[in-house]
């Protein structure tokens, strides 16, 4: 890109963030994002038009924001705190299209993996495997159908569960160096799996009971993992589309947002994991029970990846509009 063209691009950005400085109130969310932008503009300016006037510009202004963040910032011990209710939550707001796009592939493979199930008996057994599907056979002829979930001890079924998961999730975040390739197979096939398993029971008239038991684990589970999908996405696209950046840059900027989407996954993978090997071999508990932490897990995952970053977006937008 000409110089003209890139200072045309980004002026009144800077002009705005230059005349923020004078703001004595602005919060250090802000300061910290703004500093972010600037240093990618800053890298960008050194990398083409190194000894132009718009870097020393770019230099100085990204300099003075430097100061200002860390006279402003608070005392690492609120930094994991803050990385989950503020930093992450208003960064992710960026990636709804990926976080859609993630769910949309998953959708669409889940419904072929049930067709594909409804319309040839011997698929689900090529992608369940003959000893999972003989096993639930057997479970379902003893009158306990979802007698797998009761079969490990608790503790160990939990941290297998959870650690299993995070490889899951670390896996889609890391295929996405195959430009996003990758990351959509490995969502393909988890999909695939799972619409072949829900119409297996559906098959044999257990659908709700099948349904009510899984998903009061699989609710958080899946979502997360489509949201480890959302990570992979990024780093596909960082690579696919670097914009106004090198595509080395742009990758290295994708792959650190898409491990931060990682991170945040950790917490409701724990959960996920404690609900599978403590909650859901209670097959016998309530409906209204089993009702309500699938509602109340729901809730949680959209609450948090969809409904809070629109709000602190809506706020930030809200707060710079006062400067």
């Amino acid at each position: 890109m000409r110089e003209a063209a890139f200072v045309r691009q980004n002026k009144d950005k800077w002009i705005k963030y230059e005349n923020s400085l004078q703001n004595v109130v602005i919060s250090p969310e802000e300061i910290s994002k703004v500093y972010v932008e600037l240093s990618d503009d800053l890298s960008y300016s050194k990398s083409h038009y190194a000894q132009s006037n718009t870097t020393t510009y770019l230099n100085g202004i990204t300099s003075q924001f430097h100061q200002k963040l860390y006279r402003s910032k608070k005392e690492s011990g609120n930094r994991f705190i803050s990385f989950y209710t503020k930093e992450f939550p208003l960064q992710f707001y960026k990636y709804q299209k990926q976080l859609l796009l993630s769910f949309l592939i998953f959708a669409l493979f889940c419904l072929v993996g049930a067709y594909s199930s409804a319309t040839d008996s011997a698929f689900v057994r090529s992608i369940l495997g003959d000893a999972y599907v003989n096993m639930t056979l057997e479970n379902i002829e003893n009158g306990d159908p979802m007698a797998v979930y009761k079969e490990m001890v608790e503790l160990d079924m939990f941290l297998g569960i959870t650690i299993n998961n995070i490889k899951v999730s670390l896996l889609a975040f890391s295929l996405g160096i195959l430009a996003g390739f990758g990351t959509v197979f490995l969502l393909m096939q988890n999909a695939v799996m799972l619409g072949s398993f829900q119409y297996f029971f559906y098959d044999k008239g257990l659908f709700w009971e099948s349904a009510r038991t899984i998903w009061i684990h699989g609710t958080i589970e899946i979502s997360v993992i489509i949201i480890a999908g959302c990570a992979g996405l990024i780093v596909g696209k960082s690579i696919l589309f670097p914009g106004t950046y090198s595509r080395l840059k742009s990758f290295t900027m994708g792959v650190k947002n898409g491990l931060k989407v990682v991170i945040s996954t950790i917490p409701f993978f724990i959960i996920a994991g404690f609900l599978e090997g403590f909650v859901t071999r209670i097959t016998e508990m309530p409906d209204w029970l089993a009702i309500s932490i699938i509602s109340l897990s729901l809730a949680a995952i959209l609450g948090y990846y969809v409904f809070y970053p629109h709000y602190l977006h809506q706020k930030s937008i809200n707060e710079s509009g006062s400067y």
